[in-house]
């Protein structure tokens, strides 16, 4: 019974403090609009695929145990990838102006599982420098991985395209939105509580009863204002009768 009268405060507390929740999430919302829209720089990415199967000659078969090899392999190529092995060269080739720690954190290298294929993805605010440098990365990792491994098991399955009209990746201006609106009624729900509970003013007779931890007897109804504002005279008979009073006591 308690919880459920906790609850209904709640709720009154809420339905009297609405505006200042409802005020607070849209302020909220127009504050993530306006960053995502016109503050936060667009990125695009691009990203191509590797292939990673051993060469075999015609007269001979792709073995079970070879498949089970390569795909071992593939998480050590998903660490030379991005190592400075590769990145540094892809930097030189591009002339980019980025250390190898800046242009790791754009790479992004992953597989689906038990799949022999290499995904490698780059973020970029321009869209057509990722394509340079995904291109880039599978180009050099291709050359390189005869030198490293001794192998020459690596194809590069899908370069990355340029396109006309690409679509950025981050920010994802609706997910930051709704994510503002959520905080944003978190912190007027939590205001408008904070507000209730910290005021100590006595406004029911229910507050008085919590204050003393006395039973209510009776209320002093409120009285009305026009009861003072009335004529001291309403007719002029009374006028007449009050004049002869004060005549006789003179």
């Amino acid at each position: 019974m308690e919880e459920t009268i906790r609850i209904q405060d709640i709720l009154k507390i809420i339905k009297k403090r609405l505006f200042l929740i409802v005020s607070l999430t849209m302020i909220a919302m127009i504050v993530a609009a306006v960053v995502s829209y016109f503050v936060l720089t667009p990125v695009y990415q691009a990203s191509t695929q590797i292939l990673v199967n051993e060469q075999k000659s015609e007269t001979e078969s792709i073995q079970t145990q070879d498949i089970q090899a390569n795909l071992q392999l593939i998480n050590t190529y998903n660490e030379i990838i991005k190592s400075p092995v590769i990145l540094d060269k892809v930097i030189e080739r591009l002339d980019l102006n980025k250390t190898t720690t800046q242009l790791s954190e754009q790479v992004s290298v992953s597989n689906v599982e038990e799949s022999q294929v290499i995904s490698v993805a780059v973020e970029d605010e321009q869209h057509f420098k990722a394509v340079d440098i995904a291109n880039t990365v599978a180009e050099v990792f291709q050359e390189e991985i005869p030198i490293l491994m001794n192998v020459n098991n690596v194809t590069i399955l899908s370069p990355a395209v340029q396109l006309e009209n690409p679509s950025h990746v981050k920010p994802n201006e609706l997910m930051n939105i709704a994510i503002a609106a959520v905080l944003g009624l978190m912190l007027g729900v939590g205001l408008a509580l904070l507000r209730e509970f910290l005021d100590t003013t006595i406004k029911t007779e229910q507050d008085v009863e919590e204050l003393l931890g006395l039973p209510i007897i009776g209320i002093v109804s409120p009285i009305p204002e026009k009861e003072f504002t009335k004529r001291p005279y309403s007719t002029d008979a009374e006028l007449s009768r009050s004049k002869k009073r004060r005549e006789k006591l003179v």
